[in-house]
């Protein structure tokens, strides 16, 4: 479990594909000072196992499944990541729960600078844009954001200078796929609505009339 405040951004050492998967080697700085073999660690808002490190690296084994869904597909060496620790429990939660399970990716736009803040478009598949309402929280590259604004299948983050010169979000091109993780807590709404078998006062109608949709 992941809070999405990204505590570094490391580098790709290297990134190499196998018959099933592949194998990455990060390069970074502080976030190996207490990391151990079996740790779980957030790459891009992907979480992955540590199997091997040193002082100043760390590798983990990609499976076929995070390669077909996430941005990993486009990796090479050199690239920035965004890096974070699982959450411990004695943490402040300072961005919002993140499971590190990627579901898809998104598709950057633009950026328009105002003022110091970044306002930052991306292009979301319709069957995840149901999960993503105005200022909910939104998880893209592991990064914890809020939603300023939303039309149809076009969302809109208002990002802060700090979270855009300390995270790999200033990187971004036009049509550069970004991890993407919406809102758990709105996939288990979703699920207890659809399923029929459950009596219960909590209606769609109730959700909306109190603020929850």
């Amino acid at each position: 479990m992941f809070t999405g405040i990204i505590e570094e951004v490391g580098l790709i050492k290297s990134f190499k594909k196998q018959n099933n998967g592949a194998f990455i080697t990060v390069s970074c700085n502080k976030i190996t000072e207490d990391m151990k073999i079996g740790d779980s660690i957030s790459i891009n808002g992907v979480c992955q196992t540590v199997v091997e490190m040193s002082e100043n690296s760390f590798q983990a084994d990609v499976s076929d499944e995070t390669l077909s869904v996430t941005n990993f597909s486009d990796i090479k060496q050199g690239d920035k990541v965004n890096l974070e620790r699982a959450l411990s429990l004695n943490s402040r939660i300072g961005g919002h729960i993140v499971s590190g399970h990627v579901e898809s990716t998104v598709k950057f736009l633009n950026s328009e600078k105002q003022s110091e803040f970044y306002n930052m478009y991306f292009e979301i598949d319709e069957n995840f844009s149901k999960y993503v309402i105005k200022k909910g929280s939104i998880t893209l590259n592991g990064v914890s954001l809020t939603v300023a604004n939303m039309t149809e299948n076009v969302i809109m983050t208002a990002v802060i200078p700090h979270t855009y010169e300390n995270t790999n979000l200033s990187e971004l091109k036009s049509g550069d796929r970004v991890n993407l993780e919406t809102d758990i807590f709105a996939k288990y709404i979703e699920k207890f609505l659809l399923n029929k078998t459950v009596q219960s006062v909590i209606t769609e109608d109730f959700l909306k009339v109190n603020g929850f949709m």
